[in-house]
């Protein structure tokens, strides 16, 4: 049979797997801080193909769009966003250092500043213990101050301050947890010209247009590598059809 077939077939393939990659960005658009993923087709030559256009069709994934979304004012002191460059670093689920944009921070009953997700909120000093009873101030350099209720203006406290990290974006892996990790495991340093927004939230960066175009676009290229095994099958009919007449 034709090496038509097994092009078309991988083209398939990985079509539908682009179109995954598509439809889960398209599902965190409303996602406080995403990023969204960015695949790309390549070519792969087939080995003891008789004729160099034959390639197999491989989906890669080439990084991550690293753009920043909109800055939305909640008025809520635990919400944060980072302006510009930069991110917020977290504890993990596994006990490593991990990184999000993700702002809309808690506290616990034991008041340390938790993602919404409930992973620990990491400072220079590691995790952030805010008394209660206290109203919440956030600097623009990520310093958490309290002024206990009743206390004048000059009584305010300074509890901690965030850890702000702002790695290079190609030293950056995104993990099945939706975080951000540094390459091999290593840690990033505090960044001081990171910048911290109180009382907002940085939305996705993922254009709804653009998915729903992008989604179309695969849908007709997955029918496009159909018709192309249809024709290596008619294709094959055909030359079985006059072998068996000779």
């Amino acid at each position: 049979m034709d090496r038509m077939i097994y092009t078309a077939m991988t083209g398939a393939k990985h079509t539908l797997e682009q179109q995954a990659t598509v439809s889960h960005n398209l599902a965190n658009a409303s996602t406080t801080g995403f990023r969204a993923q960015i695949d790309a087709f390549r070519a792969v030559p087939v080995e003891g193909a008789p004729l160099p256009t034959r390639a197999f069709v491989v989906d890669s994934t080439t990084g991550t769009d690293f753009r920043a979304g909109v800055v939305q004012q909640t008025g809520r002191p635990l919400d944060m966003a980072v302006e510009g460059d930069g991110w917020f670093a977290v504890q993990a689920e596994d006990g490593s250092e991990a990184y999000t944009r993700n702002g809309s921070f808690e506290l616990d009953e034991n008041g340390v500043l938790r993602t919404a997700s409930g992973l620990i909120v990491q400072g220079d000093g590691g995790a952030l213990s805010i008394p209660p009873g206290s109203n919440l101030a956030v600097g623009r350099d990520g310093t958490i101050s309290l002024l206990p209720d009743g206390s004048a203006a000059t009584g305010l406290t300074t509890v901690g301050r965030l850890k702000l990290v702002n790695p290079p974006s190609g030293e950056l892996v995104r993990g099945d947890d939706g975080l951000f990790r540094m390459k091999g495991g290593a840690t990033a340093d505090t960044d001081p010209n990171v910048k911290v927004l109180s009382g907002a939230l940085e939305s996705s960066n993922v254009n709804v247009v653009d998915a729903m175009v992008d989604m179309i676009t695969l849908a007709r290229q997955f029918e496009m590598q159909m018709k192309l095994m249809q024709h290596a099958e008619n294709n094959d009919s055909k030359a079985t059809q006059l072998l068996s007449l000779s």
